[in-house]
């Protein structure tokens, strides 16, 4: 079994338990390594039972934010609100006009923003800081952000629900793969609420030949 299966395997199971006991930098620039120790609650001894330490090296690192301990569970994503700004075509999503109520319009904003990147991202990340936000909406028209698409696609259904025009310009796409094939889509490897993001990730088993 690949041992990044295996990692997956050792905390799928409802008293399992990973300790990330370690992270640094790596010899190669752009490159952290994890150590992971995998643990199941042995409820006749009251104490946890060891069942195995992995190495995990992410490659192309592009952000990360990293808590040593205890977590519950562990994934590796292609497909997650961290990654929408490397992997969807970026845009500027453009306004035009004057809404009846811009308190009405800013809860809902800001649900749109909820809804496309959850607990992972934070206004004002991608909306234009130029001015305030209320000022912004008030204003007549402007650059609401550059932004993912998929987050343009959410705001742009808060704008025209407030009577606003709407406008996407669209730039260029993500490079999916090298000359040689290799994707260039970034990952995220997810530990509860800390998380990597890179362009991939190598899994070991620890002190195993």
């Amino acid at each position: 079994m690949p041992k990044r299966a295996q990692l997956l395997e050792a905390l799928a199971g409802e008293n399992s338990i990973g300790i990330l006991l370690m992270l640094q930098m790596d010899g190669v620039p752009e490159t952290l390594q994890l150590v992971i120790a995998t643990a199941e609650f042995d409820p006749q001894v009251n104490g946890l039972r060891e069942k195995g330490n992995y190495v995990v090296r992410a490659i192309g690192v592009r952000e990360h934010r990293v808590s040593a301990g205890q977590f519950g569970g562990v994934r590796f994503a292609t497909d997650h609100p961290l990654l929408y700004q490397y992997n969807t075509t970026p845009v500027g999503l453009f306004f035009r006009g004057t809404p009846p109520d811009v308190n009405a319009l800013l809860i809902d904003l800001i649900q749109g923003y909820t809804s496309t990147f959850g607990p992972w991202r934070q206004i004002p990340m991608f909306i234009n800081v130029a001015q305030p936000l209320h000022t912004l909406l008030t204003g007549g028209g402007d650059l609401l952000g550059e932004m993912p698409l998929p987050l343009a696609e959410n705001l742009t259904k808060a704008l025209e629900k407030h009577q606003l025009e709407t406008k996407i310009i669209t730039g260029e796409p993500p490079l999916g793969a090298d000359e040689h094939g290799r994707s260039q889509l970034m990952q995220a490897l997810i530990l509860d609420e800390s998380y990597i993001v890179a362009l991939d990730f190598s899994v070991e088993l620890l002190g195993k030949a």
